[in-house]
C-alpha cells in the first residue's frame, strides 16, 4: 500500500530539476530535490523510479526517502527539501 504519493507539477519539476543540476546546495537539500523527482507520480514524470532503486543509487535508508515523501505530501515542498524549522525554548 502506497501511503505518501509524490505528484509534482511542471513548475515544481523544474525548480528540483534547477536545484540539482546548478548552483550550490546544502547536500540534504540536493538528496531530497533527487528523492522528489525520482519519486513523481505526476503526469511529467517520464519513468518513475522504485524506492529501493532509490535508496540503492543515492546511497540513503528507505526510511529517508518515506520521510522527504510524507513530509512534502502533508507540509509542501519548501519543508521537504528544507526540513522543519525548530523552536527551541532556553529557560534560564
Amino acid at each position: 500500500m502506497k501511503k505518501y504519493i509524490v505528484t509534482l507539477t511542471k513548475d515544481e519539476r523544474e525548480t528540483l530539476s534547477a536545484l540539482t543540476s546548478k548552483g550550490k546546495h546544502k547536500s540534504q537539500k540536493f538528496l531530497n530535490a533527487l528523492i522528489l523527482l525520482g519519486c513523481d507520480e505526476g503526469e511529467y514524470q517520464i519513468k518513475r523510479s522504485i524506492n529501493e532503486d532509490i535508496a540503492q543509487i543515492l546511497n540513503i535508508s528507505m526510511r529517508k526517502i518515506d520521510r522527504v515523501k510524507e513530509r512534502f505530501v502533508s507540509e509542501g515542498i519548501e519543508v521537504a527539501l528544507n526540513g522543519r524549522k525548530r523552536n527551541r525554548i532556553y529557560d534560564k
